[in-house]
């Protein structure tokens, strides 16, 4: 298999880029790499879940697969009360998410790498979100909901996009098969938001 940006080591060469975009409202600069998800600009799914989450102040979030951080960075400056915690098994994207909130002046983040949800023993929280990484897989993706229930706080709430074309229904199946209910909050070209409630 060829190597995608779901690598713990990327090995492209680098190509660093600045993206200027306004996700909620706030105007934030992102530098990107080679070697990460959605290199170019702000894949569109993203957006549309940032659009589309509600994130109660004071929650403890997270951020599973956050690349160089558009979801998390933007869930932290929405709750200035909370905290964000924002993961990825890539290490290139782990740094360039460390160096994206230092440079947008964020501050309620904790940015660590792990394979999954693997690194974080025993912590919980009130909502977790994520673009998940469909090419690396629908048993990574499933793993990573299995995880994701397990981390949640008692009324927590999951928030994932996928698209219908890459398993929106088996993935809506899957999280009913955990949570119970599933809402679809929104759509978008074909992107589905998913709601999944402890």
């Amino acid at each position: 298999m060829s190597e995608h940006y779901y690598s713990q080591q990327p090995g492209a060469r680098h190509d660093r880029r600045t993206i200027d975009t306004v996700l909620r409202g706030k105007s934030l600069r992102f530098t990107s790499d080679a070697g990460v998800f959605s290199k170019g600009d702000i894949d569109y799914g993203s957006r549309v879940l940032i659009e589309a989450m509600d994130i109660p102040e004071g929650a403890a979030v997270l951020d599973v697969g956050c690349g160089y951080g558009p979801i998390g960075i933007t869930a932290a400056h929405l709750i200035p009360k909370g905290h964000v915690t924002m993961i990825d098994i890539n290490s290139r994207a782990v740094e360039l998410a460390k160096e994206n909130a230092l440079n947008n002046g964020i501050r309620n983040v904790t940015i660590m790498e792990s394979d999954m949800l693997g690194a974080l023993d025993g912590q919980t929280f009130d909502v977790i979100l994520t673009n998940p990484p469909i090419r690396a897989g629908k048993a990574v993706v499933h793993q990573i909901f299995e995880q994701s229930y397990e981390h949640l706080n008692e009324g927590g709430t999951l928030w994932i996009v996928i698209q219908k074309k890459q398993g929106a229904p088996s993935a809506a199946a899957k999280l009913e098969s955990l949570f119970g209910s599933v809402e679809e909050v929104a759509k978008d070209k074909g992107y589905r938001i998913l709601k999944a409630k402890k």
